[in-house]
């Protein structure tokens, strides 16, 4: 650590973590992957995986195309997103683990509330111990607002930074997404969030991503459905289409400045309806920033929902305000 090795320190505390856990190691393997970052920072870089060189093996789907865990790499993933707009990805993870991932999620949500309750200060949950970001960083300002949003940042939740990185890096998605940006991702602390959306969910607001970060990044989401959504839960509401550019926001009826107006939903759409659809603990919606989307809230709504959303960047070409973790 005082050497600056930190990805050598990663690979360790990684290697240690195998035989156990333990929350000290999580603590420090989370604060490693954010100064490996911080003393490194990556260069803006012109290099891009040639999407355009790949066929579509979706040509003739109409909408987001739809397929099973064994058949995402690189290449479904770029038709998905690239021509298409999103990629659905069924069975992910085992229901088993999504299921753990929820009672997670549940945990570091207690425990971010208990942490409150006690006046803040030195915590010794393995579940919710906030990632000391450095003096002056403006996304600290986020978290109050995450917080109050049945939320919790994945890289403030030590043992699930963890959990979640094992597991994508054991299905191979980490793999998969350096292979669609030319370059090993990193993982956003400000956008990659646990989320329990209640029952009490009103309806949401149109909006793409790049709003906030910005149009000229290089990004993948991956929205990961832990519970039954839905149906008598939230789910996503989508337009299903790849769109250009980053539409204007504030206008044709939106109800606030970075939101997408209804009227603009329809004009982007041509003609084309918006669909919401279910998904079962483990499947998976994988989208950028220009991906047009808000929470879907069914008539039927009962349930809360659980879900993990874990925005990745390619080094190159990042969000910096987005303070992104070395993986």
């Amino acid at each position: 650590m005082q050497q600056h090795r930190h990805d050598d320190a990663i690979d360790l505390l990684v290697a240690q973590l195998k035989q156990g856990s333990d929350v000290q190691l999580e603590r420090l393997l989370a604060e490693c992957r954010y100064l490996a970052y911080v003393q490194h920072p990556p260069q803006p870089s012109a290099a891009e995986a040639k999407f355009d060189a790949w066929p579509d093996p979706f040509a003739d789907c109409v909408g987001v195309p739809e397929i099973a865990a064994d058949e995402l790499d690189a290449r479904t993933l770029a038709a998905g997103i690239q021509h298409h707009g999103a990629l659905l990805v069924r069975g992910l993870l085992a229901v088993s683990h999504a299921e753990a991932l929820a009672e997670g999620i549940r945990h570091a949500i207690d425990a971010c509330a208990a942490w409150r309750m006690q006046g803040q200060g030195e915590f010794p949950s393995p579940w919710y111990a906030r990632l000391p970001l450095h003096d002056g960083c403006d996304l600290a300002m986020a978290r109050d607002w995450i917080e109050g949003a049945g939320g919790v940042w994945t890289a403030d939740s030590p043992r699930l930074l963890h959990e979640v990185t094992r597991l994508f890096e054991e299905r191979g998605l980490i793999d998969v997404i350096a292979g669609y940006f030319g370059e090993r991702p990193m993982l956003s602390v400000g956008k990659s969030t646990l989320r329990c959306v209640p029952s009490t969910q009103c309806e949401a607001d149109w909006h793409q991503d790049g709003a906030f970060m910005g149009e000229h990044i290089r990004s993948v989401n991956l929205w990961l459905s832990l519970s039954h959504c839905g149906k008598d839960a939230s789910g996503l509401e989508l337009l299903p289409r790849r769109l250009s550019r980053v539409l204007p926001t504030g206008t044709h009826g939106a109800n606030f400045s970075w939101s997408v107006g209804p009227g603009m939903v329809q004009e982007a759409a041509e003609g084309l309806a918006t669909v919401s659809p279910r998904f079962a603990p483990g499947d998976a919606m994988l989208f950028d920033h220009l991906f047009l989307h808000r929470t879907g809230v069914p008539v039927g709504i009962s349930k809360d929902r659980y879900a993990i959303e874990s925005w990745f960047f390619a080094p190159s070409a990042y969000p910096a305000q987005q303070v992104p973790l070395r993986l």
